[in-house]
């Protein structure tokens, strides 16, 4: 790392990725003269302002390189998102440009990739946008092999000691929880990793063992030796993701989320900032799109309830776009495209940057996710309608946790400027 770049970041998704850009610009917007260093870059045109592809759902799931493929550890993929050449800019903001990379030296982003290919395609393209903004990003390969984690964790110990200032998109992950162990930093930064941040806040409040809302406790005897083992990494996370006042350690959590911070931490809104200066407004349709969730996928919500609602919806709402998640499955939306007759779009980036750039229809429908909560921000004034529909309890899988109820309940009653649809809709689809 080089000794300019006193903040480290590490991301294991494309949103987190989106969120640690949102904070950048936030914090930079917030020193002296960082307006003047953030007007320097231009907003993103050609080809990035264009519209999403049509994906079939049986297309290639985001790479065209086999799971777990990609650069070696520590290589730095560099995908082409630029727009074709044109005349270039004039002297003045070509100075510009250069004076915003420089400021944003102060920041080296770390990927740490999943293996799943359209996570790792979208996560390439991003890495793509964060060094057109000037900043430094390294592709940590950390999974796929028993020897992987540890030998990321070598590579990266000594940048994590040096750090004064660790930002991190998932605090549930056990990676980052790992590398918390090795944190010398006095300043832990949080960024959204979704509706996860709720929970986070809320556990973290309670004094409880962090635990993501859907996972639902198993895998016997080895299972419970496991968490045993891993029981020190996790209190001392803990510890770090909590200061008490006047210990010197500083905790921010910066969220669109509904939180409420408790103890030393301090809250940012992300209003989405980033997003708003470099694209759009989109141009709208006339139709309705839909946006797809995972939650089948995380054996939250049944799969046949899932494809009821979802045709329900279309019928009611005459949608004709569904965006999907990147963790549904080509199989799951091949079936739903079949049924519904609705066109599945895979986005190539998060969906608040597809919705901002355009074209995007006059209403999107989601269920309770976090979109619900940050695409009101990412599409401030575009006169867009976010709507979102209740999870019947009826849909909910047998394998469901307990907490999945009340924290699927509490994503929808929190959204701000949305509209909820009527609780008929919801019961309709089961």
């Amino acid at each position: 790392m080089t000794p300019s770049a006193s903040t480290l970041a590490f991301v294991e998704s494309p949103v987190q990725l989106l969120n640690v850009l949102e904070w950048a610009y936030a914090e930079t917007a917030s020193t002296p003269g960082g307006d003047a260093l953030l007007a320097g870059v231009p907003r993103q045109p050609g080809p990035l302002a264009s519209r999403p592809p049509r994906l079939s759902p049986d297309a290639d799931r985001g790479e065209a390189a086999a799971p777990g493929s990609g650069p070696a550890a520590g290589a730095s993929p560099r995908p082409d998102l630029r727009p074709s050449p044109g005349p270039g800019p004039d002297a003045a903001g070509a100075a510009a440009r250069d004076r915003s990379a420089s400021a944003a030296s102060w920041l080296r982003i770390v990927v740490l990739p999943p293996t799943d290919p359209m996570s790792r395609g979208q996560l390439r393209r991003m890495a793509g946008l964060a060094r057109d903004e000037g900043y430094a990003v390294a592709w940590q390969e950390a999974r796929g092999g028993r020897l992987a984690p540890f030998k990321a964790l070598a590579a990266l110990a000594r940048d994590v000691r040096a750090a004064r200032r660790i930002v991190v998109g998932d605090p549930f992950s056990r990676y980052v929880q790992l590398l918390l162990t090795l944190v010398r930093a006095e300043e832990l930064v949080v960024v959204d990793d979704g509706t996860a941040t709720m929970e986070f806040v809320a556990q973290t409040a309670r004094g409880e063992r962090l635990v993501r809302w859907h996972r639902v406790g198993g895998g016997g005897l080895p299972g419970r030796i496991r968490e045993l083992a891993y029981a020190p990494v996790s209190a001392t996370a803990r510890r770090r993701f909590t200061p008490a006042a006047g210990k010197g350690r500083r905790v921010e959590v910066f969220s669109s989320m509904p939180v409420t911070v408790h103890g030393a931490m301090t809250l940012r809104v992300n209003e989405f900032a980033w997003t708003r200066s470099r694209f759009g407004p989109p141009r709208l349709t006339k139709g309705t799109d839909l946006v797809g969730t995972s939650l089948v996928e995380t054996g939250v919500v049944d799969p046949a309830r899932y494809l009821d609602a979802v045709r329900a919806l279309t019928l009611e709402y005459g949608a004709t776009r569904y965006f999907a998640h990147r963790r549904e499955s080509p199989e799951k939306l091949r079936t739903l495209s079949e049924a519904t007759g609705l066109e599945i779009v895979r986005p190539d980036l998060p969906l608040e940057l597809i919705a901002r750039r355009g074209p995007v229809g006059r209403t999107v429908v989601s269920f309770p996710s976090t979109v619900v909560h940050t695409l009101p921000y990412a599409l401030t004034g575009t006169g867009v309608t976010v709507a979102v529909c209740e999870v019947d309890p009826a849909w909910l899988a047998g394998s469901a946790s307990p907490r999945a109820r009340s924290f699927l309940a509490g994503v929808t009653e929190t959204a701000r400027d949305v509209r909820r649809l009527p609780a008929q809709t919801a019961s309709a689809a089961g």
